[in-house]
């Protein structure tokens, strides 16, 4: 977040069609080789939802910033912004997994960072997750990510499981780290 702009609040909705483009652009301006396992991004750029990336899978963190004066007051500008998304899915069609959602994918905008929108996400996913009936949530998370990793031990998630050297990124093996937790009461 720059020196010139506060983030007022947060508030989590679900996607919607007209998100596309800003969603489009938050995620290529997140590409970071902390989490990536693809290439960066080159124009021209695939669209943001598809047949398998639909916008009823994301949940979008929208805040309230506001511009502040040279001498450190609020300007009266309030804007609304998206400021992050997560993807939350059922991890495989089948019918003996129903009950399992999973996260694949989480962005915030680096003028939100430090803000508690990844954490403001990642509850609204597990308490959507339980409104969809699951009882359990799980992710994947590349084993260099150390803040992600923080964030989500510190919201209940426990590894489960780590695959050894699963990625070869930038000229040495990164280890893919599964967690999860339960969402049981």
């Amino acid at each position: 977040m720059s020196a010139t702009t506060t983030l007022h609040s947060v508030s989590v909705r679900p996607a919607l069609p007209a998100d596309e483009e800003a969603l489009g652009e938050l995620d290529r301006s997140t590409w970071s080789t902390l989490h990536a396992v693809m290439p960066r991004p080159r124009p021209p750029y695939d669209p943001f939802f598809d047949e398998r990336h639909r916008p009823g899978d994301f949940l979008v963190a929208e805040a309230v910033t506001e511009a502040v004066t040279e001498a450190g007051d609020p300007d009266g500008s309030g804007e609304i912004r998206i400021a992050g998304y997560i993807r939350l899915v059922p991890p495989t069609p089948l019918a003996c997994n129903a009950h399992v959602r999973q996260i694949q994918g989480l962005a915030v905008a680096a003028w939100a960072r430090g803000a508690g929108v990844g954490r403001t996400l990642l509850r609204a996913a597990c308490a959507e997750a339980m409104r969809q009936g699951a009882n359990r949530i799980t992710l994947r998370v590349l084993g260099h990510n150390t803040p992600a990793r923080a964030l989500y031990a510190s919201e209940g998630f426990a590894v489960e499981g780590v695959l050894s050297g699963e990625f070869f990124l930038h000229g040495r093996y990164v280890d893919d780290v599964l967690m999860g937790r339960s969402l049981a009461p």
